[in-house]
């Protein structure tokens, strides 16, 4: 027996310490997780998830044409399925594996070195690689913008696979999964380089090498629903703030930067476009312009999210406004380009000027990092490499796999005959409209 003299101070402590391990124990894990980041993080990335399937596909769907509004959305929708898959089990791996400068490496195939009590950051590790993975799926979807209403599906469920795999998920390894871009100091908050310009030049190789669409310079080749359109443009507005909030990881006073300056591009983006239009077009401010607009603002204020003030973010989106108006409607018809969705005048050329805007209006006292503005003019030197290479690669690799999906399905195009009767009703035996 015990005696209770011989239960000094030094025994208390011990016997405490061996009742209170498995408490301790937990309270030491439980540290690794961040209940406010996590939680945050979870609406983030449900938040990004309803940017494809419910945003984009209205966006474009109410931008096609009547007899190829489903066909659109089902481009986008099933882009979504294909590239959250691709993701799971190769994407995320080849983005974000140890690897090399270049790419990442099949350590987590089929997420196999994954559990689910792994953390990364103050979240868990499985919830950072599916806010990642609506990332990847969005940036396929995007692209479909440029060739729809003459692409076959086959053709597009192929390439959506190959994409996520081969260009995708090199870039996001240079940008986010210590590649060299992410060594030479580039700066890309939520995704320049990595989806908006990947994207936007993917849809123009796509649409150069595809052709116009025989209904190009018909009169009726006008959008289906314009309400259906401006919806989708704000559920894509909504998302955003998980897109670009979501980016910082956390639930702190970066995210709400993000949150607030990713706001302010929208709205000057909208107005720049509206005001444009409203000067030189017609003198008709249009709601496709001013939603058009808007999704410009996003764009341009992307990358730069985490990193500039609200005087940045206003700048930025003015002028992602106004060259968004400019691609659209003046480069296109110069260039005679058939870009059905205006892809790359938004999405690429916005991305571009959005990548290179973030190196001159970075402040450091956002998140450290120094712009032209304030002493570090060669940051835009950084910033128009990423650019340069985002280009190069992901027109040449675009190129490549579309040519071989094409050969795999016999001819990427629809024939003529399917696309002059609508491939909703014709290919899907469907329609989106009661006859009239």
């Amino acid at each position: 027996m015990i005696s209770l003299k011989s239960f000094n101070a030094k025994s208390v402590a011990l016997l405490l310490s061996v009742l209170l391990l498995p408490t301790l124990g937990y309270s030491a894990d439980a540290a690794t997780i961040n209940t406010g980041d996590t939680a945050w993080m979870l609406i983030a990335t449900a938040l990004v998830m309803l940017m494809t399937p419910a945003g984009l596909t209205l966006f474009y769907g109410g931008l096609a044409q009547r007899k190829t509004v489903l066909n659109t959305i089902g481009m986008s929708y099933t882009a979504f399925c294909t590239g959250t898959l691709v993701w799971v089990i190769i994407g995320y791996s080849l983005a974000f594996g140890k690897g090399n400068a270049y790419i990442g490496d099949f350590t987590s195939f089929l997420l196999a070195d994954v559990k689910i009590t792994d953390v990364e950051g103050t979240i868990p590790r499985i919830l950072f690689i599916m806010f990642q993975g609506t990332f990847a799926a969005i940036a396929v979807a995007l692209v479909s913008g440029s060739i729809i209403e003459r692409v076959k599906y086959s053709t597009w469920i192929i390439f959506s696979i190959l994409w996520v795999a081969l260009v995708y998920s090199p870039i996001a390894h240079w940008v986010w999964g210590g590649g060299f871009l992410s060594q030479d100091g580039e700066l890309d908050f939520a995704g320049g380089t990595v989806i908006h310009i990947n994207a936007g030049i993917s849809g123009l190789v796509l649409a150069l090498m595809l052709g116009k669409r025989l209904s190009k310079d018909e009169t009726s080749n006008k959008p289906s629903s314009i309400k259906l359109m401006v919806l989708g443009s704000a559920l894509l507005w909504f998302g955003w703030f998980g897109f670009n909030g979501g980016s910082q990881l956390a639930a702190d006073f970066i995210a709400a930067n993000a949150m607030m300056v990713t706001n302010v591009a929208a709205a000057a983006g909208g107005m720049a476009w509206l005001l444009m239009e409203w000067l030189t077009m017609e003198k008709k401010p249009t709601l496709l312009g001013s939603a058009s607009g808007v999704i410009s603002g996003l764009v341009g204020i992307t990358p730069a999210s985490g990193y500039v003030d609200v005087s940045g973010a206003l700048v930025i989106g003015l002028v992602s406004g106004a060259v968004g108006f400019w691609g659209v409607i003046k480069l296109k018809e110069k260039l005679g380009y058939d870009d059905t969705l205006d892809v790359f005048g938004i999405h690429g050329l916005v991305g571009i000027v959005g990548a290179v805007l973030t190196g001159v209006f970075a402040n450091p006292e956002v998140n450290g990092a120094a712009g032209a503005l304030y002493g570090n003019a060669g940051q835009v030197l950084v910033q128009l490499k990423a650019v340069v290479v985002t280009i190069i690669y992901s027109g040449v690799a675009s190129a490549i796999i579309f040519k071989i999906t094409a050969l795999i399905t016999q001819g990427g195009r629809v024939d003529d005959k399917l696309e002059k009767e609508g491939i909703d009703e014709a290919f899907h035996g469907e329609s989106s409209f009661d006859s009239i």
